[in-house]
């Protein structure tokens, strides 16, 4: 699939999985043996394992090393803090950080450019950031792309003259506007008819509570967007505790959102990105900006269109393994 989004100064994509480095840099990043930090808004999601997973395998193919992984638990002061430190850490060559937030984090990672490391963006570049000075790359998946594959999936079970209800997330991050913005912007063109009421939670677990709110004060919402795959299952079981059965559509092929759609649950269709590729992607983007070979300063992934159809099928390209035994059986009667 084509990739619609623009990076954050409006550049258009270089295909993230087109990187590669050359034979003179592979030499280079064997013989160098560059120590890399990763600063990741949560450990705890299967997009950031897989993420890492990514990461790990192919700076090791260089004879580099993740030396550490620092779990920011969507916390902006502990990234604050974190990248701080790894700025005046001399055994650290370079960092792949994923924002939280957007303007209150700038300057510390631009601290990091100043201290001589490389950096290298997960998603996106804050306020002020650019790059060449102050990162090498920005690896992202498509979330304009995203938001469009999961309108797209969930129009068909929204009756005309309907309501769908936006569960967004309230903290300055570019990806998930990214795809607020898509999925609003396809029903505007697609679908006038259907009316779109948004709210928004702080913390992932808080999802829950928001979905209550939303079809408490619209009770004609007929079916949710929720911007990535844990809120949205915490959105689901909060719908089913309530006696409630809506229609959801959500970004990430994580194993709990594609079982709960296997099984003929809630979740109607999935935006899949491709963690293990951008995480890959963005460990080779490190190496060649190590090494002299500059990589380009936007690169993203299209992301994947997913149903009860195709889920064992794309969860083994998302995975880069086979499907599990309970995705599988969940799937048996579908």
């Amino acid at each position: 699939m084509s990739i619609s989004g623009l990076g954050p100064h409006g550049e258009r994509a270089a295909p993230a999985d087109q990187l590669t480095l050359s034979e003179a840099g592979a030499e280079a990043a064997r013989q160098r043996r560059f120590s890399v930090a990763l600063v990741i808004h949560t450990t705890e999601s299967d997009w950031s394992r897989q993420n890492i997973a990514g990461i790990v395998t192919s700076l090791g193919r260089y004879s580099a090393a993740l030396v550490e992984i620092v779990d920011c638990s969507f916390d902006a002061n502990r990234q604050l803090a974190a990248l701080g430190r790894l700025a005046k850490d001399k055994t650290i060559d370079a960092v792949i950080s994923i924002p939280i937030g957007n303007v209150g984090v700038a300057d510390a990672h631009m601290g990091l450019a100043k201290a001589g490391k490389t950096l290298v963006l997960l998603d996106n570049a804050p306020i002020g950031m650019l790059p060449r000075s102050d990162y090498a790359s920005v690896v992202s998946a498509d979330n304009f792309g995203l938001g469009k594959i999961a309108a797209e999936l969930l129009a068909p079970h929204i009756p005309q003259q309907g309501a769908v209800g936006i569960l967004g997330y309230g903290v300055d991050f570019f990806a998930t506007h990214e795809r607020e913005l898509a999925f609003q912007k396809w029903f505007t063109t697609h679908r006038p008819d259907v009316r779109m009421e948004r709210s928004k939670f702080a913390q992932p677990e808080r999802a829950g509570a928001t979905v209550t709110s939303l079809v408490e004060q619209f009770p004609d919402v007929s079916g949710i967007f929720c911007v990535w795959d844990v809120p949205a299952m915490a959105a689901v079981e909060q719908l089913r505790k309530q006696g409630l059965s809506l229609p959801v559509t959500t970004v990430d092929l994580g194993r709990e959102v594609a079982e709960e759609m296997a099984r003929g649950g809630m979740v109607r269709g999935i935006a899949a990105q491709q963690p293990y590729d951008q995480g890959s992607a963005a460990a080779i983007a490190t190496l060649c900006a190590l090494t002299g070979q500059k990589p380009p300063p936007w690169m993203a992934m299209a992301g994947l269109p997913v149903t009860v159809e195709n889920v064992v099928e794309a969860f083994q390209v998302v995975w880069h393994a086979p499907a599990t035994p309970s995705l599988i059986a969940s799937r048996g009667g579908h």
